[in-house]
């Protein structure tokens, strides 16, 4: 008799990103500027690391790691990152990191950060959880973390997207490879909160629930547990699964309007290197403003503090030119016109 179905779906898709990245292991290996001493050495197994909270969806992705490397020969770890935030969080951490060990995986460390103020308690969280897990992948040489959010989470990633008006890039939600190198993988992308719940539970895997989860203080907690439900109750079932497709079309649309931007703007430049206006106005409105956003995050500005409404701004210097002056930007980065050009600099 075979694995119960939640866990049987939750290893399948762990066991496909595995290939991926053993493939794309192989293909550093054999690259001429890999260091290999020998082309008859095979290259040291990749490691891969689990971030875990401890939370369900990231117990049931632990235990799939576990049970699916060794079949492939790939060394896999774990990671728990203690946020501080709560009375006993310490502790906290350490049980986590003792259920990974219990699990089989090798190397596994609890980490403490500091989390500070910028952008929101959320969003700091989230900053200093990936520049820990950034830490502990160079530490270990891993080559790459599993990170377990859902479909339901790639959901809310959208309506909060959406609710922003961020644009399409925002409402493309979470990609299932980002990061350096492609570093982060999100294996459970295409599945349910409920499938990862029910792999644990069937498992007898302890899960410890997380009671910011449920804090309406919280933005994204609110959505979960009102505004989710709410959208169901009007719109009926299915809601989950549409976001989550509107977040691939939404991703398709936006890489190919990066590619375009990527490839004008060397078009929209004199010979000094600087941006002309008249041919930026001629550029469709999706294409322009990804090249200022670009050319103002290579100028200094903050990619997270970047929002459509500073883009606007920059944007009306070409399209609405009344003589206005220069734009400040996150970063201490200013944009003006000067002379039919646009100049994007460290103010």
């Amino acid at each position: 008799m075979g694995p119960h179905p939640a866990v049987a779906a939750i290893r399948l898709a762990v066991r496909r990103v595995l290939h991926d990245i053993l493939n794309d292991h192989h293909a550093s290996a054999d690259r001429p500027d890999s260091g290999e001493q020998s082309p008859h050495e095979r290259p040291p197994s990749p490691l891969v690391l689990v971030a875990c909270s401890g939370g369900a969806d990231s117990m049931a992705l632990a235990s799939a790691l576990a049970f699916e490397a060794p079949k492939l020969g790939i060394r896999a770890g774990g990671v728990t990152v203690d946020h501080g935030l709560q009375p006993g969080s310490d502790l906290r951490a350490e049980e986590v990191a003792l259920r990974l060990r219990e699990l089989g995986l090798d190397p596994v460390e609890s980490t403490a950060v500091t989390v500070g103020r910028e952008g929101g308690p959320e969003a700091a969280a989230r900053d200093a959880r990936y520049a820990a897990l950034d830490a502990a992948a160079e530490r270990h040489g891993a080559a790459a973390v599993l990170l377990g959010h859902t479909r339901d989470d790639q959901a809310e990633t959208v309506l909060l997207g959406l609710a922003r008006g961020s644009g399409i890039r925002s409402l493309s939600g979470m990609a299932a490879v980002s990061g350096a190198d492609g570093r982060y993988r999100r294996p459970f992308l295409a599945l349910d909160r409920q499938t990862a719940r029910k792999a644990c539970m069937v498992q007898s895997l302890p899960v410890w629930d997380d009671p910011h989860n449920t804090d309406p203080a919280y933005t994204r907690s609110r959505l979960r547990h009102e505004g989710l439900p709410a959208l169901e109750k009007a719109l009926g079932k299915g809601v989950v699964e549409a976001l989550a497709r509107t977040a691939q079309l939404s991703r398709d649309d936006a890489d190919a309007l990066d590619a375009w931007a990527r490839q004008a703007e060397a078009s929209v430049r004199d010979a000094a290197g600087l941006l002309e206006c008249a041919k930026l106005y001629a550029l469709p409105p999706a294409v322009r403003r990804r090249i200022l956003r670009q050319v103002a995050i290579e100028a200094g500005a903050p990619a997270g503090s970047l929002f459509a409404r500073h883009i606007e701004e920059v944007d009306r210097l070409i399209t609405g030119w009344r003589g206005q002056g220069a734009i400040n930007l996150p970063g201490k980065v200013v944009a003006q016109r000067q002379g039919g050009r646009l100049v994007i600099r460290q103010g």
